[in-house]
C-alpha cells in the first residue's frame, strides 16, 4: 500500500494539504523543521497539535547551521515585511537559501529508508508567483532528481498548486479542518501578530470567505 510523508510547518497550507491527502495518500509521517526561525516555537507547537489531531507520527529536525547562513528577516533581528503590497520586495526579505530544496531532500532520505511513495509540499499558486520553489515546475524537477538519488523514487505532490489563499481557506472551511490550530505567523510574538505578510494573507483570505469565527480566534 502506498504511503506518504508531509512537510508540516503548522501553517494554513500544510494543514489543508494534510486534510486533503491524509486518507487519499495514506499520510503516516509529518516532518517539521527548526532552523532558528523567529516563529519556530509556535510552529513546532502547532505541528504537534495537528499531528495529535490527525494521529500522525511526528519528526522534528533541527538545522541550526541554516540560521547561520541566513540573513533574512525570518531569522534575523530585521523587521518583518508587513502587508502584501510589494510581493517581490517581501519575497527577498523572507527568502531562506534553498529551504524547500533542502527540506525535500531530507524528507527523501526518510522516504528512501521507510519506503514512502510520496512527499507532500504545501506549495500554492499565490506564493508561486514570487517564490520559485513554490511552483509545479520545481516539484517536478525535484521528483526527477529523486529518480537518481533514491531507490524508492518518491514523487513530490503539490495538491494546492492551482489554489490561492482564498481557495485554500475555502477548502479548510468546507472540509471542517481545525483552523484553530493553525500557526501562520512569521513573528516570535505569542499567537498571530496580524501584521506580517503571512498573517495578512491568512486574515484577508478569512475575510474573503466571510469568516468571523476563526478570525476572532486567530487574530
Amino acid at each position: 500500500m502506498n504511503k506518504s510523508i508531509i512537510l508540516l510547518s503548522g501553517g494554513l497550507d500544510s494543514l489543508v494539504c494534510l486534510g486533503l491527502c491524509r486518507d487519499k495518500y495514506n499520510v503516516e509521517l509529518a516532518i517539521t523543521f527548526d532552523y532558528g526561525q523567529k516563529s519556530a516555537e509556535k510552529e513546532l507547537r502547532a505541528s504537534k497539535q495537528l499531528c495529535d489531531y490527525y494521529k500522525l507520527s511526528h519528526k522534528i529536525i533541527k538545522l541550526d547551521w541554516l540560521k547561520e547562513i541566513t540573513h533574512t528577516s525570518i531569522v534575523s533581528s530585521d523587521v518583518l515585511p508587513e502587508g502584501t503590497d510589494d510581493p517581490e520586495k517581501s519575497a527577498k526579505a523572507v527568502w531562506v537559501p534553498n529551504r524547500n530544496g533542502l527540506f525535500l531532500n531530507i524528507a527523501a532520505s526518510f522516504a528512501d529508508s521507510g519506503s514512502y511513495n510520496y512527499i507532500i509540499l504545501g506549495a500554492n499558486k499565490e506564493e508561486g508567483l514570487t517564490f520559485p520553489d513554490n511552483t509545479y515546475e520545481f516539484a517536478n524537477r525535484v521528483t526527477a532528481e529523486f529518480e537518481y538519488s533514491t531507490m524508492v523514487k518518491p514523487k513530490v505532490l503539490v495538491p494546492l498548486i492551482n489554489y490561492d489563499k482564498n481557495d485554500i481557506v475555502s477548502l479548510a472551511l468546507k472540509e471542517s479542518m481545525p483552523l484553530e490550530l493553525v500557526q501562520s505567523c512569521y513573528d516570535s510574538t505569542e499567537g498571530h501578530c496580524g501584521k506580517c505578510e503571512s498573517c495578512t494573507r491568512l486574515k484577508n483570505a478569512l475575510k474573503a470567505n466571510g469568516d468571523t469565527y476563526y478570525t476572532s480566534i486567530l487574530f
